[in-house]
């Protein structure tokens, strides 16, 4: 069984704090440290993980972690102005795919597991790079966004590809209890 908590959920949770912190650092020096701090917490928590164990709670902490920092931080390079919002939503394309995608599972109560795979890895990478780019006030900004954007389109189908793998071999869910009169 799966213990609830683990050394890499306490590095995972450092990512809250600074999702809330980010939008409110102006200094780039202090907002490429934030952006550092929440990367190699990232990193690092996924080779506790790998080391010592998953938990529970990191099943469902470490990507709404990663989500609310990618939330957050790309807020503040809306406000900004250096990307169209329409361009954040394409670098953020694939954080809103698996939250609409875990949402729904969630509600057919037919929850699907998958590990990371190598466009998401890719995706994450690249919203890193994005972010840095922005801050550094980079004219490579905009490509590294569309960039990110193309890439979160294949992740997506690529997760996509694998749910309906895994989904296939599921057996089908219980029926609801009926409710018969007597």
């Amino acid at each position: 069984m799966k213990p609830w908590v683990t050394p890499a959920d306490v590095l995972t949770s450092l990512r809250v704090p600074l999702a809330i912190v980010f939008p409110f650092v102006h200094a780039p020096a202090w907002q490429l440290a934030i952006v550092g701090v929440a990367a190699a917490s990232d990193f690092f928590d996924g080779m506790l993980a790998r080391r010592f164990g998953a938990s529970r709670t990191g099943a469902i902490l470490d990507p709404l972690a990663d989500k609310l920092f990618m939330a957050s931080a790309f807020l503040t390079v809306v406000r900004g102005g250096r990307l169209h919002p329409l361009e954040v939503v394409g670098v953020l394309l694939r954080d809103i795919v698996a939250a609409l995608g875990f949402a729904g599972s969630w509600l057919l109560r037919r929850p699907v597991a998958l590990p990371a795979r190598a466009g998401g890895k890719a995706v994450t990478v690249g919203q890193v790079l994005t972010l840095v780019a922005f801050i550094a006030e980079s004219p490579l900004v905009r490509p590294l966004a569309w960039a990110t954007a193309a890439v979160a389109c294949y992740a997506i189908w690529d997760y996509g590809r694998a749910a309906a793998r895994v989904t296939a071999q599921a057996p089908p869910p219980p029926p609801p209890p009926s409710h018969k009169e007597s």
